[in-house]
């Protein structure tokens, strides 16, 4: 089961690091591989505010692979990086979900793909809660 998690946490959380990271510095390539929308299809504001959360994300959601990988080698570690990582990645949604919904219920243009960023971040929530529900059962 903890190799299979392991897998399963690497594989989703680390596309999520490595997107915030291209995001962060490297816009315009974000936007041609599709993991970011452009500037002209956004307010300025939630532009710069999405640029600004991707720079600390690319600094801060490392946390959750490493977990999933400690996980994978069976490193007694992994809990602990689980647990800063999961509470690491339930802020980035809870972050990415109430942001999005605050600006776009004062009129602001967050972009087209609010659906597919939702499910996104939801799938990322998931995985932070079972990893951290985990670690906390391992250290009990």
């Amino acid at each position: 089961m903890n190799l299979i998690w392991g897998i399963i946490v690497v594989s989703v959380t680390l596309k999520c690091w490595i997107g915030q990271i291209i995001i962060a510095f490297s816009p315009k390539v974000a936007v041609k591989i599709r993991i970011a929308e452009s500037e002209s299809n956004m307010d300025p504001t939630f532009f710069t505010d999405m640029r600004g959360q991707a720079i600390w994300d690319a600094i801060s959601l490392w946390t959750l692979p490493v977990a999933g990988l400690l996980l994978m080698i069976n490193n007694d570690l992994w809990t602990y990086f689980g647990l800063v990582g999961g509470g690491i990645y339930l802020y980035f949604v809870g972050r990415g979900i109430a942001s999005r919904m605050t600006m776009q219920s004062h009129g602001i243009n967050i972009g087209r793909s609010n659906l597919k960023v939702n499910l996104f971040l939801t799938l990322q929530g998931i995985i932070a809660i079972v990893t951290i529900i985990m670690a906390l059962t391992t250290l009990t």
